[in-house]
């Protein structure tokens, strides 16, 4: 697994997070509001326990990104 998140470039990550991560930008990003409901326990419909995992996926995977790059330094 790791071996795959290692080829990505990250450049393309951060392009990834910054779009599709952050989608759509008003009025609030669409990751940061399914926290927000995860957070208050309200995230109980499938639709929107996808978005979260849709919105979110590009942040996992690039924290993972950031965290191996850290230890091979």
């Amino acid at each position: 697994m790791f071996a795959l998140i290692d080829r990505f470039p990250l450049g393309m990550l951060v392009m990834v997070c910054a779009t599709l991560g952050l989608a759509p930008f008003v009025p609030e990003p669409h990751v940061w509001e399914k926290l927000k409901m995860l957070a208050g326990g309200e995230l109980a419909r499938p639709v929107d326990m996808f978005d979260l995992v849709f919105h979110g996926l590009p942040w996992l995977v690039l924290a993972l990104k950031l965290g191996r790059l850290g230890r091979a330094s």
